[in-house]
């Protein structure tokens, strides 16, 4: 170690000592006028004296000196050389409290443009927050609303940042996290995939579904509303989830491998969800599974999807979806009428539909009569649904293989991956900022915020 390495070790250790020596006189000298500790109190005055003391060793480690005279260039973008212009210094908030860095600022006179090296070394490129800070933030920003985030990071950690910190830092993660995502999309395009080896895995499912999110009113401007006339303030969330079967109970029902279940979403069209939801089936196995299972509603682009991206597979429309068609029609039929409700879906869903006897009950729908001709519209339109998906709802023999026909985790996961954290009151969305932090909250759920981080880093 060079003399200057010396210093800056002593000054390390002296600031250190000196900021150890006086919360060390204040704790005793409380002690010895009460007679107890307040040991809340002691524990934040020791968090707050350890991070002062590590932001001056940290301050001291990260000072850089005036570079030697063969080191006074550098090269800039634009070809040409950048002169050594001073040192120049920058706060910066770090995990032990708030630095200052002191660097080199290089000047180019050719294009006329400034650059600071070190900044680029230490991952501090235009911001004031450093990595393990940034870090922070995004994972409270994907967890809850920003400003609960900021109290949350003040608590825990100490540190003072503002809600607009937390959703900077956090849409800017997602953003990158998303960008990372539409490479390996594009690669899926090019069917330039690799081989993803391992175990095979004996049943894999697909389930998709959309939910709506509260965005901004720019983000609806020519969108039709729900209701007639009416403007749209929502967005659709298009989300998709991948898990495994481990096996099935007593009964015979199938049983959800626990931690299997992954996500990908976006507020974006069918088309460029297909090749987002193939690239995450792609990397969770789907070329080793010995059955593949699509589960979903009766929307038509899902089933447009399974087609087109996953051929071949078994594809379930949600037994509890279906039940509800029904439900809908025993209401219009037998209005304010519950027991006749209940016998008629007696009828029609326990003997027909749950049995997968569905041309039967397509024949029973269209021969309803009526006079209202809204009631036989509806009739006709629901007769068309079931006969539709007729090969999607043969529960008995997907029961037979143990199969799943409800899709519960899809549904759970509209609530718990988007509704929690973009659906709370009063927020509205751009989205930008909502297609970041579904980017985010999926990476972070699926436990690959570590591996980006580490990508991240090693880039």
């Amino acid at each position: 170690m060079d003399g200057a390495g010396k210093k800056t070790a002593a000054a390390v250790h002296d600031e250190i000592s000196r900021e150890v020596d006086q919360w060390l006189r204040v704790l005793f000298s409380g002690r010895r006028k009460t007679g107890y500790v307040d040991l809340e109190a002691v524990e934040m005055m020791v968090r707050s004296g350890m991070h002062r003391a590590g932001a001056a060793g940290l301050q001291e480690l990260l000072a850089i000196p005036v570079p030697l005279a063969s080191e006074r260039s550098a090269p800039c973008e634009c070809g040409a050389q950048a002169r050594y212009q001073g040192l120049r210094s920058k706060p910066v908030l770090t995990v032990v409290g708030e630095v200052k860095l002191s660097r080199p600022y290089y000047w180019c006179a050719h294009c006329n443009q400034g650059q600071f090296p070190a900044d680029a070394k230490l991952d501090i490129q235009q911001t004031g927050l450093s990595p393990g800070v940034r870090r922070m933030l995004a994972l409270v920003g994907a967890d809850a609303p920003f400003d609960h985030g900021r109290r949350q990071v003040k608590l825990l950690t100490g540190l003072d940042v503002t809600a607009k910190a937390v959703e900077r830092t956090a849409e800017a993660i997602g953003e990158q996290i998303a960008e990372c995502e539409q490479r390996e999309i594009q690669r899926t395009v090019r069917l330039d995939l690799p081989v993803i080896t391992g175990e095979p895995i004996p049943i894999l499912y697909l389930q998709m579904d959309g939910t709506g999110v509260p965005v901004v009113k720019k983000e609806t401007v020519g969108r039709k509303g729900k209701t007639d006339g009416q403007p749209a303030h929502t967005r659709e969330v298009k989300l998709g989830c991948v898990f495994t079967q481990k096996g099935w109970d007593e009964q015979g029902y199938a049983l959800r491998d626990p931690d299997s279940t992954t996500y990908t979403g976006a507020i974006e069209n069918a088309a460029e969800f297909g090749q987002r939801l193939y690239l995450e089936a792609w990397n969770r196995g789907w070329n080793r599974a010995g059955k593949k299972v699509v589960i979903g509603d009766g929307a038509e682009w899902i089933w447009n999807l399974a087609d087109q991206h996953f051929p071949g597979a078994i594809q379930i429309v949600d037994l509890y979806h279906a039940r509800e068609h029904l439900w809908e029609l025993a209401r219009r039929l037998h209005a304010n009428d519950s027991v006749a409700q209940k016998a008629w879906m007696k009828t029609h869903q326990k003997r027909l539909l749950d049995k997968g006897k569905i041309e039967k009950l397509v024949t029973a729908l269209r021969s309803i009569p009526s006079a209202n001709p809204e009631l036989l519209d509806k009739l006709r339109v629901e007769a068309d649904y079931f006969e539709h998906h007729a090969a999607r709802m043969r529960y008995p023999s997907f029961r037979k293989q143990h199969l799943f026909v409800g899709s519960g985790v899809i549904e759970a996961a509209c609530k718990t991956v988007i509704g929690s954290r973009l659906k709370q009151s009063g927020m509205f969305w751009t989205l930008r900022g909502a297609n970041a932090i579904i980017a985010l909250r999926c990476c972070h759920l699926n436990n690959r915020f570590e591996n980006y981080w580490e990508a991240r880093a090693a880039a």
